[in-house]
């Protein structure tokens, strides 16, 4: 078991760090895809993107682990992740990658983020928290999992001709999952909302 050296409690920390670290991996995701063309551009952003999400499980890690959780961390872990997903959402449907009808699962995941965030920030202010389910979890691996793949498929249509359209049956799966994990938070956010007293 990792032990961390005895310091003083600090939100600058080794978990905050590599969260700092995945947001600051999204623009340079973006500007690979971008400016840089072909396979090499594909498996550039594929590691960058497989690296952002290592840390997504890692400074969680090492936060429990270490015992350096912090409101900061708490704050900034959830906007990286959905900084670099919507970043890649974002720029696979931008080249293509992402086409026709599928647009509608990367549409599900994105607003799914968006509205969970609000009821978020809503039930936040009435002191609520909602658990995260083992679901949930599913949902966010085999969400990563079709981003990696949608990401490399290209570059390895030779090799792997089907890598891509895994990707995107994979897609459909988590925005699927997407809708009923976040429906947990919907539920939440009416219950509390009808319960107003007023006061």
């Amino acid at each position: 078991m990792l032990t961390a050296p005895q310091r003083p409690r600090s939100d600058i920390n080794l978990p905050n760090a590599l969260t700092l670290g995945r947001i600051a991996a999204v623009p340079v995701f973006v500007l690979v895809l971008y400016f840089l063309d072909g396979a090499i551009a594909r498996w550039a952003a594929f590691a960058i993107f497989l690296l952002a999400s290592f840390t997504d499980w890692l400074d969680g890690h090492l936060a429990r682990t270490w015992q350096q959780q912090s409101r900061f961390g708490a704050m900034l872990d959830p906007i990286a992740d959905k900084l670099l997903v919507a970043a890649a959402l974002l720029m696979l449907v931008a080249d293509r990658t992402i086409a026709g009808p599928h647009v509608f699962a990367a549409l599900i995941i994105l607003s799914r983020e968006i509205l969970v965030s609000g009821l978020r920030e809503f039930l936040a202010t009435l002191n609520v928290k909602v658990a995260v389910t083992t679901l949930a979890k599913w949902k966010t691996a085999i969400q990563m999992l079709a981003i990696g793949l949608l990401i490399a498929g290209p570059a390895a249509a030779t090799q792997l001709p089907l890598l891509t359209e895994a990707g995107v049956g994979l897609l459909w799966v988590a925005a699927l999952l997407t809708l009923w994990t976040g429906s947990d938070y919907f539920r939440a956010a009416i219950h509390h909302a009808s319960n107003d007293n007023g006061s």
